[in-house]
């Protein structure tokens, strides 16, 4: 995935993704929690205002994501889990225990070349030594993947932040939990939470064939409630077909790569329509695809090169193709990692992340932004 970094904010009892569960069992954060993480989150967030306050303000670094919460973990254990996938365990250098995370959550990695990359989180909530992600080779990528699987060791350091929330698992009364390949690893947390609360589920884990499928034996400890189904042996997948066999009224939860969301979404539509099921949320490790998009022009000013920016494709596309350096990490609008700061022209903000602050200062994010048709932006590049 995929799977975001945040801007800085106030310290808070409790992630607002990340609520903890009710101490009945029942699904669902606790509320009383959520009312003490809210007067928490007002008394922190005026005590920062006042120290802020007295200190003087530091320069914003140009150019690069305001990323919270940076700190140094160590890779204690590498596991090959299929063909293509290995996963990495990491922990404090100090042997500490690590913040909370729930399922869904994903980390953020700096890469040794300072690529960033975000990870989903796939190991046991309850074991706070460790973090265990994932993460299948891809040769023909943007290179992260190729490096973590070349250079990452165990005893090796690594920058990391997180956990975040950007796929947080409602534990709804009946669920339908659909994964294709390396799309396993932010859904077989849910699973094993949605059997630990005695929920209504089915999870479907399909996949090219059970060599390159990570984490079988795991899926199938998770009993008859979860079902395995690789494609050299019974043939790919109808999505309606994998629909129709959820519990009824399930909300569903789809991770994996565009061909099983482009085929399983609309099923679910469909589904939602007639009554059978009751929602949607997926998660993606790829760019979506450019929706109601329009050619237009950006200038890089320090140059003033003037590249096109086809219909189907965005900024960060035609940056990345010039300069196949240009930063880049969740390409779907809520990281920050893509940044530019614009001088000129309109920008059709599309992203989950640039405050209106943000916005009039300047910044946008390049995976998903645009401009309306026939304008010309200008980058402070």
């Amino acid at each position: 995935m995929a799977a975001s970094s945040k801007t800085s904010a106030p310290a808070t009892l409790f992630p607002p993704d990340q609520a903890p569960d009710r101490v009945d069992g029942r699904p669902g954060p606790d509320p009383l929690m959520r009312r003490l993480t809210k007067f928490a989150d007002n008394y922190l967030g005026m005590l920062s205002m006042a120290r802020m306050a007295n200190r003087p303000l530091r320069p914003r670094e140009p150019g690069g994501p305001a990323v919270p919460h940076w700190r140094t973990m160590v890779v204690t254990e590498r596991n090959s889990e299929s063909d293509e996938v290995i996963s990495l365990r990491l922990a404090s250098p100090g042997g500490g225990p690590l913040r909370r995370w729930y399922p869904g959550a994903h980390l953020q990695l700096e890469l040794p070349s300072g690529t960033i990359r975000h990870y989903s989180l796939n190991g046991d909530p309850a074991d706070r030594g460790t973090y265990r992600i994932a993460v299948r080779r891809i040769e023909n990528g943007g290179g992260g993947s190729k490096e973590i699987h070349d250079a990452l060791t165990p005893g090796m350091e690594i920058r990391v932040a997180g956990p975040v929330n950007a796929f947080p698992f409602a534990a709804e009364p009946t669920v339908l939990l659909v994964a294709g390949g390396i799309g396993i690893t932010p859904i077989l947390p849910m699973a094993r939470k949605a059997a630990a609360l005695g929920l209504d589920w089915k999870l479907i884990y399909t996949g090219r064939g059970r060599a390159t499928m990570p984490f079988l034996d795991e899926v199938s400890a998770l009993g008859s409630r979860a079902v395995i189904l690789a494609d050299d042996e019974t043939g790919r997948p109808d999505p309606a077909a994998l629909i129709a066999g959820a519990p009824a009224h399930a909300v569903a939860y789809v991770c994996g790569p565009p061909p099983l969301l482009a085929g399983v979404r609309p099923a679910v539509n469909d589904a939602i329509t007639a009554g059978s099921l009751r929602g949607l949320h997926f998660e993606r490790f790829t760019a979506p695809p450019v929706e109601d998009g329009h050619p237009f022009e950006v200038e890089l000013k320090r140059s003033g090169t003037v590249l096109r920016v086809p219909a189907d494709r965005s900024v960060l596309d035609v940056l990345r193709a010039r300069n196949p350096a240009t930063p880049y990490s969740c390409q779907q609008g809520f990281c920050g990692t893509c940044k530019q700061r614009v001088l000129g022209g309109t920008v059709d903000h599309r992203d989950q992340r640039l405050t209106s602050n943000d916005q009039e200062a300047g910044d946008m994010l390049v995976c998903v932004s645009r401009a309306p048709e026939g304008e010309r932006l200008v980058l402070d590049l």
